[in-house]
């Protein structure tokens, strides 16, 4: 899936998080994470995101994303959410997803 826009997914409330996406005119993937539980889960957040992002195809994108303690399935379902918006795509692949 190739992103096209900015755009964003979830909240800063306390267990949730913020993933903002966008283009990258250099063609790779640039993940920036700003975690309460970065020393304890910093790799994993950025591993389940990176694993999230080639199921979906994506291999170029800037994503930033602010933690406030999200469990493993809502990181996932936001990182998906903001790459459906960034590539403005309504069909959804389930089978990619799961």
């Amino acid at each position: 899936m190739k992103i096209i826009k900015p755009a964003f997914a979830g909240t800063l409330e306390s267990s949730d998080l913020q993933v903002r996406i966008s283009p990258n005119p250099d063609g790779d993937i640039h993940i920036y994470l700003d975690s309460t539980v970065q020393k304890q889960f910093g790799r994993a957040i950025e591993k389940l995101i990176q694993e999230v992002l080639r199921s979906m195809g994506v291999s170029s994108a800037i994503v930033e994303v602010e933690d406030k303690g999200a469990l493993d399935c809502v990181i996932k379902a936001r990182v998906q959410a903001a790459v459906m918006r960034a590539a403005e795509n309504n069909q959804i692949q389930w089978s990619k997803l799961s």
